[in-house]
């Protein structure tokens, strides 16, 4: 990611930069699978036998629901999760130009399509990180976006918190190395702009999107989100939301079935499209007018002056930049290390 060009795309005229579409019409396809969690002391077995089920789930989807354009994959298909330690994290972790994404790669360049997934990442400019990272990977083979999590959930598990790196974690180093601008990415591509997160419940992080020109975002999870909270995202913003939930997940560290199914694909009206009538694994697809949107889209409709001193003047629970200097060995250790940084009483 060091020094990756990443286009300016707020204007001031209500209008985005685009790149020519490949078609008026595209196909998507939320691919609902399970999440099944590695060894993390022996992480290798583990994950190959989720890349074969990945790879053969994406010939599956191209075979048997018609050819799609784009494939969308929960959070974490390739490792899983479990409650790791940082240690155990890192050996999980993939890089981007390891042999997974290669495979991915040839599937994506075998059928034409862009294939979307998250995954734990390592970074070479980032040692003893992991970072909870949106992929998507190209007709091309290549991988042509890396979305960091913009933030964490606190407060969300008694007595311990999640301890990956995000960009609000280390907020000041990160616009150092690439800029403001890829704070909040957007990729032009010949399906559409298209933004990715795993982020839940903050509005404004997809209002941004829009307003940067985003008119597909693509939401993962594991072990759950609020229906409501992604159809708002598309009727908001009056873009196309479509989000990858977990299927049942025998083996889960949860219950296999906590919070299962519900992947869904929202129009710009906030009404779903396409929604999963199954916990189960399935596929759920639809067809996006992406060219006659695109002709009637404009950025959001917004009045700033109304709030903008509210927000400038709105202190957050925690600071960005904690991980800056200390990064938690676990999620017991990052409970005790957060537990005095709060600012609010």
């Amino acid at each position: 990611m060091k020094n990756q060009e990443i286009p300016k795309m707020v204007s001031h005229d209500g209008t985005y930069e685009t790149v020519p579409l490949r078609s008026d019409r595209i196909a998507i396809a939320v691919v609902q699978t399970p999440v099944r969690g590695v060894d993390g002391d022996n992480p290798e077995p583990g994950i190959r036998d989720n890349l074969n089920y990945l790879l053969e789930t994406i010939d599956k989807a191209q075979n048997v629901g018609g050819r799609c354009d784009l494939l969308c994959f929960h959070e974490f298909p390739l490792h899983g999760f479990a409650p790791w330690d940082l240690k155990q994290y890192l050996r999980v972790s993939r890089h981007p130009d390891g042999p997974e994404f290669q495979e991915i790669g040839k599937k994506a360049k075998q059928y034409n399509c862009y294939i979307a997934l998250g995954c734990q990442m390592l970074d070479d400019d980032w040692p003893g990180h992991t970072m909870n990272t949106q992929v998507l990977v190209g007709p091309s083979g290549k991988i042509i976006a890396r979305h960091w999590k913009q933030r964490n959930m606190r407060g969300m598990w008694p007595g311990v918190e999640q301890f990956t790196t995000t960009i609000y974690d280390v907020y000041d180093r990160y616009v150092e190395m690439y800029g403001q601008d890829a704070v909040i990415p957007v990729v032009q591509t010949p399906l559409g702009n298209i933004a990715m997160s795993s982020v839940q419940r903050e509005p404004e992080l997809f209002r941004a999107m829009a307003i940067k020109g985003a008119e597909v975002i693509l939401r993962t999870a594991t072990g759950g989100f609020s229906p409501l909270d992604v159809a708002a995202t598309a009727l908001y913003n009056g873009v196309y939301v479509a989000v990858a939930n977990q299927a049942i997940s025998p083996g889960s560290p949860f219950f296999e079935d906590s919070n299962a199914g519900g992947s869904a694909i929202y129009g710009p009206d906030g009404e779903a499209m396409a929604i999963a009538k199954s916990p189960n694994e399935t596929l759920v697809t639809a067809r996006i007018p992406i060219g006659a949107f695109r002709a009637r889209h404009h950025q959001p409709t917004l009045h700033p002056a109304l709030y903008m001193d509210v927000l400038n003047g709105y202190v957050p629970r925690y600071s960005p930049n904690l991980f800056a200097d200390y990064q938690p060995e676990d999620l017991q250790d990052a409970a005790r290390y957060l537990r005095d940084k709060s600012n609010w009483k």
